[in-house]
């Protein structure tokens, strides 16, 4: 009689990955963005960024990142914030606590997942671009 043995494989879904997941280079989306002069309801306190689709916790997720300050010398060094673009309310407070600074001001949790929310389905697009593509300016 040969005894069974049952191995215990970690449950990962279509799309998703492990937990600790590190994504090569080709896995990560950027796409710079920028602040229009008639553009009232855009969610951050920078004027420009990073759009990006990255991995995290197994599963794509949609951040921001802010540019490099123009005021800041050459050899100035330079950690950018990061915060989650999300309309989960959870993940946008919760998870974006060390760096909620990023966000313009909002009155309520409501009102900051209103204007996060055209960035978050942009973000989604971002994720299912090829690696390397370069989508102009209004083509995402």
């Amino acid at each position: 009689m040969m005894a069974e043995m049952a191995v215990a494989m970690p449950l990962v879904l279509a799309g998703e990955q492990g937990l600790f997941h590190v994504p090569t280079p080709g896995e990560v989306r950027l796409q710079a963005i920028s602040r229009t002069d008639h553009e009232a309801d855009w969610p951050f306190s920078v004027d420009d960024g990073f759009l990006a689709c990255v991995w995290s916790g197994g599963r794509k997720a949609v951040m921001f990142f802010e540019n490099r300050p123009k005021e800041l010398g050459e050899g100035e060094p330079f950690h950018p914030r990061g915060v989650i673009v999300t309309t989960d309310p959870m993940q946008l407070t919760l998870g974006n606590m060390a760096n909620r600074a990023l966000f313009k001001p909002s009155a309520n949790v409501e009102e900051r997942m209103r204007l996060v929310a055209p960035f978050a389905a942009l973000g989604r697009r971002l994720c299912d671009q090829p690696a390397g593509a370069r989508v102009g300016h209004g083509e995402l």
